[in-house]
C-alpha cells in the first residue's frame, strides 16, 4: 500500500507538477465526501428543482409589470448558478481547510516538499473542475428537466465565462481567508454556512432582489455574490429585466469592478492568514 502511494506522487517536484497531482487528489476527495458532494455540488440543483415545483405549477411567472413572463426554471437559474459560484469556492475550501488544520492535516503537509503554491493550486484546481462540472450540470438540468431556454448570442455566453472566473476565484480565496477563524472542527460548519446562507438571502439567489428595501441592496452590494448574480442575470434573463436592477439597468462594469476588487482582497487575505498551523494552536 505505502509503495504505491509512493508510486502515484508525481517524481518531479516542481510546484506546477505536485500542484496537478494535488488537484487531481483533492478531486477525488471532493467525491468521495458524501456531505460535500450534496450541500456544495448538488444543493442549488436541488433547489432549482424545487422552486420550479413550488412556484411553476401554474405556469410562467411575471415578476413585475411591463417585463415578460417567464418560467420559474429561467427567474432562478442565474440566482443558482451564483450560489454555485459561492458555495464550490467560499463555503467548500473555508470548511474543508479549516478541518484540514484542525485535524492536524496541514501541519503534516508542512513537513513535506509540498509548498503553499503547490497546496493552493490544488485547491483552486478542484474548486475550477467541480465548480465547471456543476454548472454545466445545472445548465443541462434546467434545460432537459425543466424546458428552460438558454441564450443563443454569443456576447452573452462571453459574460458568463467572465462572471464565471471571476466569482469562483474570488470565492476560492475568500474561503482560503475564512478558514483561518474557526478554531475547531466542529465550529467550522458554525462559522461558514450562516454567512454563505444569510449572503444567498441579501443577494437576490432565493429572493428577488428588486423587492428587497434599498438599504438591504445597498448592504448587499459590499460583497460579491450580489454582483456575481446580477452578471448571471444579465446572461439568462431577457434584456428588459435590467429596470429591476438597483441602477435601473445592466450594470456590467459595475460587476467586473466588484468582482476584480473582491479577488484582489481574497488574494491579500488568503496570503496574509494563511498558516499551516493556528499561531493560537
Amino acid at each position: 500500500m505505502t509503495a504505491t502511494a509512493g508510486a502515484d506522487r508525481p517524481a518531479l517536484r516542481s510546484p506546477i507538477t505536485l500542484g496537478l497531482w494535488r488537484t487531481r487528489f483533492e478531486i477525488v476527495q471532493y467525491f468521495r465526501s458524501g456531505d460535500t458532494l450534496f450541500f456544495t455540488f448538488l444543493f442549488p440543483i436541488a433547489m432549482l428543482g424545487l422552486f420550479s415545483v413550488v412556484f411553476g405549477a401554474d405556469g410562467e411567472y411575471q415578476p413585475a409589470p411591463g417585463v415578460p413572463a417567464i418560467s420559474v426554471a429561467e427567474l432562478y437559474l442565474p440566482g443558482m448558478l451564483a450560489a454555485g459560484l459561492l458555495l464550490s469556492g467560499f463555503q467548500n475550501l473555508a470548511m474543508d481547510i479549516a478541518v484540514e488544520r484542525s485535524e492536524g492535516t496541514l501541519k503534516r503537509l508542512g513537513g513535506t516538499p509540498l509548498s503553499p503554491v503547490s497546496y493552493f493550486a490544488g485547491k483552486i484546481g478542484q474548486v475550477g473542475v467541480t465548480g465547471t462540472l456543476q454548472a454545466i450540470l445545472l445548465l443541462a438540468f434546467a434545460v432537459f428537466a425543466l424546458g428552460a431556454q438558454l441564450p443563443t448570442d454569443p456576447e452573452k455566453w462571453a459574460v458568463f465565462a467572465w462572471v464565471f472566473v471571476l466569482g469562483i476565484t474570488g470565492s476560492a480565496l475568500l474561503g482560503v481567508a475564512l478558514s483561518s477563524v474557526p478554531r475547531t472542527a466542529k465550529s467550522a460548519t458554525a462559522v461558514v454556512v450562516p454567512i454563505a446562507l444569510v449572503l444567498q438571502f441579501i443577494s437576490g439567489v432565493y429572493l428577488f432582489f428588486f423587492q428587497l428595501p434599498d438599504w438591504l441592496q445597498n448592504f448587499a452590494s459590499l460583497f460579491p455574490l450580489k454582483w456575481m448574480a446580477e452578471g448571471m442575470r444579465y446572461v439568462f434573463l431577457p434584456d428588459s429585466y435590467g429596470v429591476l436592477e438597483q441602477t435601473e439597468d445592466w450594470n456590467l462594469a459595475g460587476v467586473a469592478i466588484a468582482l476584480s476588487v473582491w479577488l484582489v482582497v481574497g488574494l491579500v487575505l488568503s496570503r496574509i492568514t494563511f498558516r499551516w498551523i493556528r499561531r493560537d494552536a
